[in-house]
């Protein structure tokens, strides 16, 4: 009877220790997580690099940029043209966004060989690596439709060139006349 006495005591007094522990923990980890205690992410859309450090400290936020490839021209260079979470979404003060930003221009990329191939291969070429087709001039030659010279903003371009992507892309076409 003493025995059970004993163990009965000793289950009832760890049954209060580990009740305590819970609600140490319960009550603890609330205020350590900050539970319900939210913020709501801002629209940084559009806005600049500069602006941000303002806003990000003002709503007790963090960031970090991600991706700065796809040159957007849409928005300004080194404004904000996405980020994660988006805006309205409700989080943790400082928790950190993950931006994204419209490099300051476009990256360069080689000018093809185009000369001596036909206006509609060239045609191709310059939309399919990325560059604009702009003015279609004729010249006397010989060679009908066939590229005899590339320009770009009024100076002659030779292949190998590196220009920015989007650039436009003049040519010079033979008419098939002597």
């Amino acid at each position: 009877m003493l025995l059970i006495k004993v163990i009965v005591k000793q289950l009832f007094k760890s049954g209060i220790i580990i009740f305590l522990v819970f609600l140490f923990i319960y009550f603890g980890l609330k205020i350590i997580t900050n539970h319900n205690d939210h913020q709501i992410v801002p629209d940084l859309i559009g806005m600049h690099i500069d602006d941000l450090d303002k806003v990000i400290i003002e709503h007790k936020l963090r960031y970090e940029i991600i991706d700065s490839s796809k040159f957007s021209s849409n928005f300004l260079p080194l404004t904000i043209i996405s980020h994660i979470p988006s805006k309205g979404d409700e989080v943790k003060k400082n928790r950190k966004i993950y931006l994204t930003l419209n490099p300051s221009g476009y990256r360069k990329i080689t000018v093809p060989n185009l000369i001596q191939i036909t206006k509609r291969n060239a045609e191709t070429i310059i939309s399919s690596i990325g560059f604009n087709l702009g003015e279609i001039t004729y010249k006397d030659d010989i060679g009908k439709d066939m590229v005899l010279e590339i320009y770009h903003e009024g100076q002659k371009v030779s292949p190998g060139t590196l220009l920015p992507k989007t650039s436009n892309i003049d040519l010079v076409i033979g008419n098939g006349k002597r």
